[in-house]
């Protein structure tokens, strides 16, 4: 059964459509990498599934439940917007930490925040925030930061903000992770930090969409793949037949350039 449906997705910013009938489902446990040249609206279709963006139509259904209806009142985009985006973990590009704030202070602030809405906070909140520490030392010491835990973003390599930033949006176990051209920031050798540990989360089954323009990473870490083109979805299947094997054209022309360049 696919933890996501996306059905017939489309955003219009004024005249401009910049999603066009854009339908895939997932199934738990794999990933998905979503690629095409800038502007093809891969980011787009990111913020709108973060409900960082309201779709203009179609519908977006994880776990069997619809969390997003075009159809229903515009009023009904607001109700509960933070526990809808709590299914989705975001990775950003530029990374996005609080500067103020150390590692752990930046992986364990949103769990934080959360836990003081529970019935047991005020009698438990020196040990609930122990458990939280504790969780957040754990993701850190995943990403191989063990060591940067008390460090503040400034003190950081990019690769290591990034995998900061990864350590946030897991701490919150969503349901599926997004990460939005996850090494675009990076000079190539920190690059290879993050893909490695991107590369774990995928041998670990961790659900997720991938938007990059790492195609060899995309086509031997992905279980499927989405070309995107102008709004729509061009191809999309096994990333082995659509990276070596395009059927389509424009995919095709896509691939080559990208080789050549």
């Amino acid at each position: 059964m696919a933890i996501l449906e996306v059905k017939n997705i489309e955003k219009h910013f004024e005249n401009t459509k910049v999603l066009q009938d854009v339908s895939f489902s997932l199934e738990e446990g794999k990933a998905l990498a979503i690629i095409g040249s800038s502007g093809s609206g891969k980011t787009t279709l990111l913020r709108c599934l973060n409900f960082l963006e309201r779709p203009d139509s179609g519908s977006i259904i994880v776990k069997g439940n619809t969390l997003f209806d075009a159809s229903a009142k515009a009023s009904d985009w607001e109700k509960d917007l933070r526990k809808k985006r709590l299914h989705f973990g975001m990775v950003f590009q530029s990374f996005n930490l609080f500067p103020q704030y150390t590692a752990l202070e930046n992986v364990t602030l949103a769990e934080k925040l959360l836990a003081r809405e529970r019935e047991d906070f005020k009698s438990r909140k020196r040990e609930i925030y122990k458990e939280i520490e504790a969780h957040g030392l754990e993701l850190l010491d995943q990403m191989g930061l063990a060591e940067r835990t008390g460090h503040y973003p400034h003190q950081l390599s990019g690769g290591q903000q990034q995998r900061v930033a990864i350590a946030r949006a897991l701490a919150l176990k969503p349901d599926i992770l997004c990460f939005d051209e996850p090494t675009s920031a990076l000079d190539p050798e920190l690059t290879g930090e993050v893909l490695k540990v991107i590369r774990g989360l995928a041998e670990q089954k961790t659900t997720m969409i991938i938007v990059t323009h790492e195609m060899a990473f995309a086509r031997d870490v992905a279980d499927q793949v989405i070309f995107m083109d102008g709004g729509v979805i061009v191809e999309q299947g096994d990333p082995k037949e659509v990276i070596n094997n395009p059927k389509e054209e424009r995919t095709k022309q896509f691939l080559t350039r990208y080789t050549e360049g």
